[in-house]
């Protein structure tokens, strides 16, 4: 990625000289269909651009963005340049700028196979060709020259030439004119990283929003969902609509300012590296959320949140949008508290905030540990850090963090600094300052203590309960212990739980504002002694939940006793912090979910528990016990699956894990048998996406060849076939097949992005430990090279898809430091990287230690 970079201080520096006026991109995609001639290098498409800027120091000197194999012409204000000599790959040197310019960039871009700027995917099930694009945060440079930072927002501007029969999408309305050029209507000041383009044979259907205001207007909003044509026939395109005119009257309600920019069309594309991307009227999402076969409601749900997350963006990020990406957090943080929130608010999926205290916070407590962590609004030097700090605490945390400010300052209060942020910043660029300013004023709180202990430092407190009793066995004092190494301000509720007819109930309950080391829960003395204790009950704060013995000793034996399903959650969820903290044995772990899962009705808390158990046996049970431990999951598994009911979510659930705990011949032969059909499980249905389920394992334990694997490619010879395939391939325990595959991957640019993923997969196999073996030192010789020559997606993929953490010993530990320290001077991205790996490393072999030392005391 050399010269690929832009500092925070070149953005600024631009920024204090350049102001933008428009720009005018036009694109010749003809290209795209058809060959091209062997060694011609890469497939490249036209671009003309046109900016209009004026430069506040007449005279001075900036730069404009371009990623291209080729600049055929650069004209400023009349004068044309010499293209090579002002053009060095990424930038192109604008010197001797007056008060009004008119930049002409004409040049040949390459269309990209790493879902980077503008990917082209040709479809194998019938050759059709579809493009689309995603830029953030900086790869609008690779389609047209532009100032690549967010605070230099212009109206867009674009016309498409496409090839006949294709039909063409952007930011804007579009029409075909008569010249065969498609033409959209100017965009409203934005980002350049939320413009995009859409083109192919897409599968395309409509519907029609419509809202009428208090004072009489009308808003009629045009929807679009589309998708490949080999998907039509799974696209469920009445319940995207559904849940997007939820969201629009949620957003209206709330909000009080009308969707701005036009239209709203929602791409489902191949390839793509990310969930969803926001871009103004042109939402784009992978098109994995098209559901080729039986999916439990937690996918819906999924799916749900992610349409409402980008959603919640169109106002926080596309309305209003960060000055330099260390206020991130303004939109992504927002985004996805507005997804839980709306969807819980307006959709059939009532029970979102158990998906969020469970899985995103999850993600939360994993990253806020790691040693890249990092206040929510971070120090964010360049692009390579705004492209990796995409992570859990600006996410999940920040949402987590927003949801307890709603707790402080009350919803109304939220909301309507949310309605003035909105109101004052509209088509502007914001910093931390501003937001804090508004929720002042609604709130009349001091956000700035706030901010200083939320927002503005890293980690994570454990909040544990602290509780005497007297004779008569009830509670003389109930405190709150608070530890980490920033002590903060928490709201919470406390909950005491006790059993009646066979159920642990809540009978008692308090909320408390914890501050300092020990806070005194006064409202909850004289209570009745509780089995349970549940710190941070009913998930106000961000906080890693602790338990007192007598509650710890409650839930080995009735955690599933527990009716509240987020209490529920809940408490697996500091189960499994314990876990990884190494304060509970990884076998105690797997106990309780082979114990208590199956009872489990939340299918979403059922499918993280069933990742947990598996991060549990591969990574954090000791060694010697692995065996055993994966008997007992698979038998554990096949229990449920049989004794699920017919047909349901939860038996799909458990077919699914089954498939990744089989390792025994009559598991396996289970397995091949349902995919024959000489085996029977009454009310599975074993669809494509569940065949190829089970076709992993059968490939990853050397009973399905590759010739088994391209007889079901046979049955499923599409692009989702394909990448099942790939990744089956790369999974059989043979030398020669991860040769094949390391090289591929690392030694080779032909995979597609997606194939690259796929690839990976298969190639680190839990249960191929040995194996693997070989590839530590080729991995610490590779990633360096791999870094500086590969785009930065590939590089983020093979670093961390193919650190050897199977190879799980202080002698990986000691090559990992090895290479830090022989590479102190790395790009800090990549060191990030490697880091961070080495510290889940780290954390394994401390569980490993700790269950090891419960074995040893059995």
């Amino acid at each position: 990625m050399p010269g690929e970079n832009l500092s925070r201080d070149e953005a600024r520096r631009r920024a204090e000289l350049v102001s933008v006026d428009g720009y005018e991109v036009a694109l010749d995609l003809r290209s795209a269909v058809g060959e091209t001639r062997e060694g011609s290098g890469p497939r490249t498409f036209r671009s003309v651009t046109t900016i209009r800027f004026r430069c506040g120091e007449p005279g001075a000197s900036t730069f404009a963005d371009l990623l291209a194999p080729a600049v055929t012409a650069v004209t400023l204000n009349g004068e044309k340049l010499d293209a090579a000599a002002v053009f060095d790959g990424s930038r192109i040197a604008l010197d001797s700028l007056a008060a009004e310019n008119v930049l002409v960039v004409d040049a040949q871009c390459a269309y990209s196979r790493t879902g980077e700027g503008l990917h082209r995917f040709v479809d194998p099930e019938d050759g059709e060709v579809y493009l689309y694009t995603q830029y953030e945060p900086a790869d609008a440079r690779r389609v047209f020259a532009t100032f690549e930072q967010p605070d230099l927002k212009a109206p867009f501007r674009f016309e498409v030439t496409a090839p006949e029969g294709w039909t063409v999408w952007s930011n804007g309305e579009g029409a075909r004119d008569e010249d065969g050029v498609w033409r959209f209507a100017e965009t409203k000041p934005i980002s350049s990283y939320i413009t995009a383009v859409v083109a192919g044979p897409y599968h395309y259907e409509t519907d029609v929003y419509t809202r009428t205001f208090d004072d009489g207007t009308t808003l009629e909003i045009p929807l679009g969902a589309m998708c490949r044509k080999g998907l039509a026939r799974h696209f469920d395109a009445e319940d995207i609509f559904l849940v997007t005119r939820q969201g629009l009257d949620f957003f209206h309600d709330h909000f009080d300012y009308p969707y701005p920019f036009g239209k709203y069309d929602q791409a489902f594309v191949p390839e793509y590296n990310i969930g969803a991307m926001e871009n103004p009227g042109c939402v784009t999402f992978r098109e994995e959320f098209i559901f080729r076969g039986k999916v439990t409601q937690a996918s819906y749900e999924r799916r749900a949140n992610v349409i409402l997350h980008e959603m919640a963006h169109m106002w926080f990020g596309d309305l209003v949008t960060m000055v330099w990406w260390d206020d991130l957090w303004l939109k992504e943080s927002f985004a996805d508290f507005m997804g839980t929130f709306s969807m819980v608010g307006a959709t059939r999926f009532t029970n979102g905030w158990i998906t969020f205290a469970n899985n995103r916070k999850s993600w939360a407590y994993r990253a806020d540990q790691l040693p890249s962590t990092h206040p929510i609004t971070a120090d964010i030097r360049d692009l390579e850090d705004a492209k990796l700090n995409f992570d859990g605490i600006t996410y999940a945390k920040g949402a987590s963090v927003l949801k307890q400010l709603v707790a402080y300052v009350g919803q109304d209060a939220f909301l309507e600094g949310a309605r003035r942020y909105f109101k004052r910043h509209a088509y502007g660029n914001t910093r931390l300052a501003d937001l804090l300013a508004v929720l002042e004023e609604t709130s009349g709180r001091d956000m700035a203590t706030w901010s200083r202990s939320w927002l503005e430092t890293a980690g994570v407190n454990s909040l544990t309960p602290v509780v005497t009793y007297d004779a008569g066995e009830r509670i003389t004092e109930l405190a709150v212990a608070q530890d980490g190494d920033q002590l903060r301000p928490h709201r919470v509720a406390v909950g005491l739980y006790r059993s009646e007819a066979g159920a642990l109930v809540r009978y008692a309950g308090a909320e408390v504002d914890v501050t300092g080391p020990r806070t005194v829960v006064d409202a909850l003395a004289g209570a009745e002694r509780p089995e349970l204790i549940l710190v941070n009950d009913e998930d106000l704060t961000y906080c890693k939940i602790r338990f007192d013995e007598g509650s710890l000793a409650t839930l080995r034996s009735h955690l599933g006793d527990i009716t509240d399903p987020l209490a529920r959650a809940l408490c697996w969820s500091a189960l499994w912090n314990l876990t990884r903290d190494a304060l509970m044995p990884a076998r105690d772990f797997i106990d309780l979910v082979l114990r208590f899962a199956g009872r489990e009705s939340d299918i979403g808390v059922l499918q993280m528990l069933h990742m947990w158990a598996r991060s549990a046996l591969h990574h954090y049970a000791a060694p010697a016990w692995r065996e055993q431990g994966a008997r007992l999951l698979a038998e554990g598994a096949l229990r449920e699956l049989r004794q699920s009911e017919p047909g349901s979510q939860h038996q799909l659930t458990w077919a699914r894990f089954f498939a990744t705990t089989a390792t025994s011949a009559a598991d396996l032969q289970l397995l091949r048998g349902l995919l024959e059909g000489s085996a029977k499980i009454d009310g599975l249905d074993v669809d494509q996406e569940l065949r190829w389920a089970f076709v992993e394992p059968l490939a990853s334990h050397g009973v399905a060849d590759a010739t088994f694997v391209a007889a079901e490619l046979a049955r499923d010879d599409t692009a989702s076939g394909r990448r099942h395939q790939v990744r089956c391939l790369a999974a059989r325990p043979s030398a020669a097949v991860k040769d094949q595959a390391w090289a591929q991957v690392v030694e080779s640019d032909s995979l597609s992005n997606a194939l690259v993923e796929a690839t990976i997969s298969g190639f680190a196999q839990a249960g191929q430990r040995e194996l693997l073996a070989p590839y530590v030192p080729k991995y610490f010789e590779a990633i360096e090279r791999v870094w500086e020559e590969r785009s930065i997606q590939i590089g983020m993929d093979v670093v961390k898809g193919l650190f050897p953490g199977l190879q799980d010993s202080e002698a990986t530990l000691a090559a990992t430091d090895a290479w830090l320290a022989a590479h102190e001077g790395a790009a800090p991205a990549l060191r990030r990287l490697v880091r961070e790996s080495r510290d889940d490393l780290a954390r394994g072999l401390r569980a490993q230690a700790c269950d090891a030392g419960a074995a040893a005391r059995q």
